[in-house]
C-alpha cells in the first residue's frame, strides 16, 4: 500500500517542495516543529531506513545535506537537526529541524503556520539550493 508520501511523489497529494532529482524529494513539514522543519524522502518506497542499499543510503545523506546548507541559510537557527524515526510513516525519511534548543527535536513541540507562510518559505529554501 503507498504510503502518503508516496501520493506526495505522485502529485495526488499536494506539499512545499524545497528540492527534487530523479531519486529524492524534500518538502516542509505540514506538522512542523519548527519553521522550516524539512522532510527528505526517497522516492522508492523503502519501509527502514537500514534497508537500503548502502549507495543509496548514502545518495540520501548527500542529498540531505545539500538541503539542510540551503535550509541553513534561509531560517535564523543555532544549527539544523536531523532525525530517523520511522514511525509515523512507513517510508524512509530524514528529518531536518532547524534548532536553538535541545526541546525543538522532541517532536513534543509544535509550530502552526500559515499557507501562505510555507509557500514562501519554501520558495526561499529553494532558492538556496
Amino acid at each position: 500500500m503507498a504510503s502518503i508520501f508516496t501520493k506526495i511523489i505522485n502529485g495526488e497529494i499536494p506539499c512545499y517542495k524545497v528540492a527534487e532529482d530523479e531519486h529524492f524529494i524534500a518538502f516542509l513539514d505540514i506538522n512542523p516543529n519548527a519553521k522550516g522543519h524539512t522532510l527528505c524522502v526517497p522516492k522508492q518506497e523503502i519501509n527502514k531506513i537500514f534497508e537500503m542499499e548502502e549507495s543509496h543510503y548514502l545518495e540520501l545523506m548527500k542529498f540531505s545535506h545539500k538541503v539542510a546548507q540551503a535550509l541553513e541559510r534561509t531560517v535564523t537557527c543555532k544549527r539544523i537537526g536531523m532525525a530517523v524515526v520511522g514511525l509515523e510513516v512507513p517510508h524512509v525519511h530524514v528529518h531536518l529541524i532547524p534548532i536553538n534548543a535541545m526541546q525543538d527535536m522532541t517532536f513534543q513541540h509544535k509550530v502552526s503556520m500559515e499557507s501562505s507562510e510555507f509557500e514562501a518559505l519554501a520558495e526561499a529554501i529553494q532558492k538556496e539550493i
